[in-house]
């Protein structure tokens, strides 16, 4: 067993400190958006519209609206921690395994599985 060295854990700390932030400013620029996105057509088709006009009440409204900021804002904070994750494990990983490139097709790999 290999021990771990204080510097090490507090690089890893604030690395983690700095993704989670990462990730939460990109979680609220993505709700900010999608609250703005949803909130426009529910509450133009709640006027407009007869039957949402006598089905949809304003905790209705605001159930849609702030549903859609929810899930826009995980999905986004998600997806910025799995592609933090993803390039810092690149980052540290040897450099035999960074080679990403197949050579025997005479074609490189598509660009999805790229880093």
């Amino acid at each position: 067993m290999s021990t771990v060295s204080r510097a090490s854990l507090d690089q890893k700390l604030a690395l983690a400190k700095r993704c989670s932030r990462e990730a939460t400013l990109a979680g609220a620029k993505a709700a900010a958006v999608a609250t703005v996105a949803s909130a426009i057509p529910t509450l133009a088709s709640v006027r407009m519209l007869p039957w949402a006009k006598a089905n949809i009440n304003p905790t209705g409204q605001a159930l849609i609206i702030s549903t859609v900021a929810g899930m826009a804002y995980f999905i986004a904070a998600d997806k910025k921690i799995l592609s933090l994750a993803r390039r810092h494990s690149f980052e540290q990983a040897p450099e035999h395994l960074k080679n990403t490139s197949f050579q025997g097709a005479g074609r490189p790999h598509p660009a999805f599985f790229r880093p």
